[in-house]
């Protein structure tokens, strides 16, 4: 556990930007591409045309919450606009109830996480069971306290929260982004819906949607701000190739 003492230098070696960059919440892309826990090269974006989306680090729901870092170096251009993506694990030991104490800390490592140069946004990805929702909602209030107003605060969400389930609708969040991919049990009626022309019930799940490279694109959705996930490491071939594919 004392690798977690070092959290400022580990955060300081993980991003590595040439120039200054400039936060600007009203600016954003077409295309965002998440960069999970593996060395990402991204130099060769220096566009506004595509973000980044990294995970920053990961917050383990322990009997105390455990923060682990970012250990991967990732390598942007100052002109790439940036989200740090912080992850909430349950672990075997993750409390039934939650103090305040305990909410408070993990508010703060989430935050911590995403101070770093250049982030314009902060994503929050927690697939909260039915039980940790009151607890989730408290939280994302702490955050939201916490993070800068004129930046946006954004969570990933399963497809059933935005199309059958409305707990997300009053969440202090500039947006629920839902994930179009990896969705078990109830993919055959997200699908189904989306397909026969339905859209998400609630507003927030309207702005962004979240696929991935190995599974189909939903076409009515494209035209959204969409975040894209790769099962490999991201290189100018693959980001081209995801760009043809969001051409109308």
């Amino acid at each position: 556990m004392s690798r977690y003492k070092i959290l400022p230098v580990a955060l300081g070696l993980l991003l590595v930007l040439n120039g200054s960059t400039a936060v600007r919440r009203s600016v954003r892309p077409h295309l965002t591409l998440w960069a999970w826990e593996r060395p990402e090269q991204l130099t060769f974006l220096n566009s506004h045309d595509v973000g980044v989306a990294f995970l920053a680090g990961s917050v383990y729901l322990d009997a105390s919450p455990v923060l682990r870092p970012r250990f991967q170096p990732l390598r942007v251009s100052p002109s790439t606009p940036l989200t740090a993506v912080v992850r909430i694990e349950i672990t075997p030991q993750t409390p039934t109830d939650f103090s305040d104490t305990y909410r408070a800390q993990v508010a703060r490592q989430i935050v911590h996480l995403s101070g770093l140069p250049g982030v314009r946004e902060l994503q929050v990805d927690f697939d909260a069971r039915r039980s940790q929702r009151h607890f989730y909602r408290q939280l994302l209030e702490a955050v939201r306290a916490q993070w800068p107003a004129d930046r946006r605060l954004s969570i990933t969400a399963l497809g059933s929260w935005c199309l059958a389930d409305d707990w997300i609708a009053d969440l202090p969040i500039d947006e629920a982004v839902p994930m179009l991919f990896r969705m078990g049990m109830d993919e055959g009626n997200i699908l189904h819906a989306l397909s026969s022309g339905q859209d998400f019930r609630d507003p927030l799940c309207r702005s962004s949607v979240g696929l991935s490279t190995d599974e189909p694109w939903p076409q009515p959705l494209l035209d959204r701000h969409v975040f894209v996930f790769n099962t490999r490491p991201w290189n100018a071939q693959m980001v081209a190739a995801v760009q043809r594919g969001l051409q109308p």
